[in-house]
């Protein structure tokens, strides 16, 4: 029997397993109704940077719970990570709390301003200025992050907002030493951030990458936080620090009023959830295309026994699945409250069916021979954390500036980077962003919308134990996510998830790409033979950071991807 091809003894195993499993199950009665009643043994946080974890650790000790935590690993991960995140930027919280069993997803993305307009970005020819959608002010949507942390200590925490913020606050006035994280990111970015001298004086020295080590203050930063550890939402949006930001947005060419920053609210979104052999899945909802892409791949990939098959067989079907769920993305998907997005349907199994039935085991399936839009095409910017309490209150939580370091400007006296995250939107049908993703209709800029989004933040409920995970990196987040559920419905630890060997496809362009070592040789070979076209980047990306909690047990592990020294995890029982 040829590799292309199921092997129907595998599928008869499987069916055997699962059969083991549920008479397993119903003789387990007694030990999962001891593990309904179970709490995590300890704290547990994996975020990008070892400074915010400590500072989730600092919180957790003065009787924090999951969620002042996470608003001190966000600030502090907005003060070390310029690149990644800030509050010139926005987020996504998925939350659980477990004294009710409630999830919600905190809305902090960011919002196209007032005067924004659809055409904002076209020039004369007709074609999308590249440089007016990522660098500068005008690239910049309102930002949510601030208005984020507020939220999640008002409602959620039970500790003052500004003891939560004070690791951060202390951090920007003291300052973080650079890494090679930053020195990396920054050198693609550095001519960028010259433009504008307020962003140069503070990140760089005399106009280069500042070595390793150089400590990197932000007074400024230090005011801003301070005044929403003061303030609240007040604090960021109206009032002094308001008017400061706008005056240097609209001086350097931005399009901000006071109006938009004074409109800007979060808002509470029921996730999405879904199923995948036996485990439920929580995630993002819009304007997050993250959780409705995962459940469609989920929903696809579901009936196949993946355990059983050949590395090639495996990886075949899982790039049909990603295939179909961009094609989705590209066509139906923005922010909910300007567009009509179909979440039951393209969430639900049967939908999935109509899209597996298309897919050959033998062959790959061309993108163009799916329905979508007319055109064709001609990074790790994103910062995550995930963490656990011992009340078992969970957050996962995405948060982003789009490209390293935003759109490369910071207004005089703020101290952080504004985002791009207008590049998010699609400024032209058919025409991609800088990830290479297509946009239509759905994600059209509009005044006060927000812009599509790839953050995928996401918590997998089992029997026996339970999954937070995230990454930052683009267009590839949600294949990532993908990928680290896979390993963990197969049985594997979060060192697993956050390591493995990833490779991506998004509809368009028509291409597999993976990191380098992903493929041995007869896997390349045998994926091409089915006529996909496979491509080594070269280079690794995303920034993973998972925690388990094993339920019958209590015991936590957390785990932070290798791919950069400066993630940190940490559990500790108090």
């Amino acid at each position: 029997m040829s590799n292309s091809k199921i092997n129907m003894k595998s599928w008869l195993v499987s069916r055997s397993r699962y059969l083991a499993v549920v008479v397993l199950a119903l003789c387990s009665s007694a030990q999962v109704a001891v593990a309904e009643n179970a709490k995590p043994q300890a704290n547990a946080i994996a975020s990008a940077h070892y400074l915010a974890t400590e500072a989730g650790m600092e919180v957790f000790a003065a009787g924090g719970n999951a969620f002042d935590a996470a608003v001190a690993v966000s600030s502090t991960l907005a003060v070390v990570e310029p690149a990644s995140s800030g509050l010139g930027g926005g987020g996504l919280w998925l939350l659980h709390r477990a004294q009710d069993n409630f999830d919600v997803m905190i809305d902090g993305r960011e919002m196209a301003p007032g005067a924004a307009d659809r055409n904002m970005y076209l020039g004369a020819d007709g074609e999308v200025n590249r440089d007016l959608a990522v660098n500068g002010p005008l690239a910049a949507g309102i930002p949510g992050e601030a208005a984020g942390f507020v939220h999640l200590a008002r409602h959620y925490g039970r500790l003052p907002l500004a003891e939560s913020l004070a690791p951060a606050i202390r951090l920007a006035k003291n300052g973080f030493p650079v890494d090679e994280k930053y020195r990396a990111l920054m050198t693609n970015r550095a001519a960028v951030v010259n433009r504008y001298p307020a962003a140069s004086a503070i990140f760089l020295v005399d106009g280069q990458v500042p070595p390793l080590g150089h400590v990197i203050k932000q007074p400024d930063l230090a005011r801003v936080l301070e005044s929403i550890a003061t303030h609240g939402h007040d604090g960021f949006y109206t009032g002094p620090i308001a008017q400061k930001l706008v005056a240097g947005v609209r001086e350097a060419g931005g399009i901000w009023t006071l109006d938009d920053l004074a409109r800007y609210k979060v808002v509470e979104r029921e996730p999405v959830r879904t199923s995948y052999k036996g485990y439920k899945l929580v995630t993002a909802s819009p304007p997050s295309s993250g959780g409705i892409a995962l459940a469609t791949m989920l929903n696809i990939l579901n009936p196949y026994p993946l355990s059983t098959m050949t590395e090639a067989e495996r990886t075949h079907l899982v790039i049909e699945s990603m295939r179909r769920a961009y094609r989705d993305r590209t066509l139906y998907l923005g922010d909910s409250d300007f567009v009509d997005v179909p979440i039951q349907r393209l969430t639900h199994p049967f939908y999935a069916d109509g899209l597996r039935a298309g897919i050959r085991h033998d062959r790959a399936t061309p993108s163009e021979m799916l329905p979508g839009i007319e055109s064709e095409p001609g990074g790790t910017d994103t910062s995550h954390f995930s963490l656990i309490d011992t009340e078992g209150n969970m957050v996962a939580g995405t948060l982003t500036v789009n490209l390293p370091y935003g759109s490369g400007f910071v207004a005089p006296g703020m101290g952080f980077f504004l985002n791009n995250e207008m590049d998010d939107f699609s400024a032209k049908k058919g025409s991609p962003n800088a990830y290479g993703l297509l946009g239509a209709e759905a994600n059209a800029i509009v005044p006060y919308k927000r812009p599509l989004s790839s953050m995928t933040p996401t918590i997998v409920h089992g029997d026996d134990q339970v999954a937070i995970l995230g990454t930052p990196g683009g267009s590839r987040i949600i294949t990532m996510v993908l990928l680290g559920i896979l390993e963990f419905v197969d049985g594997k630890p979060p060192q697993d998830w956050v390591s493995r060997p990833r490779y991506h496809h998004q509809y368009m362009p028509d291409q597999v790409t993976y990191e380098p070592g992903t493929f041995d040789a007869e896997t390349l070979a045998t994926l091409e033979s089915m006529g996909h076209e496979v491509k080594d980047r070269g280079r690794t990306w995303g920034n993973m950071h998972g925690v388990r909690w094993n339920v019958l047990t209590g015991e936590v592990d957390a785990a932070s991807d290798p791919r950069w020294t400066s993630g940190r995890s940490m559990v500790e029982v108090p």
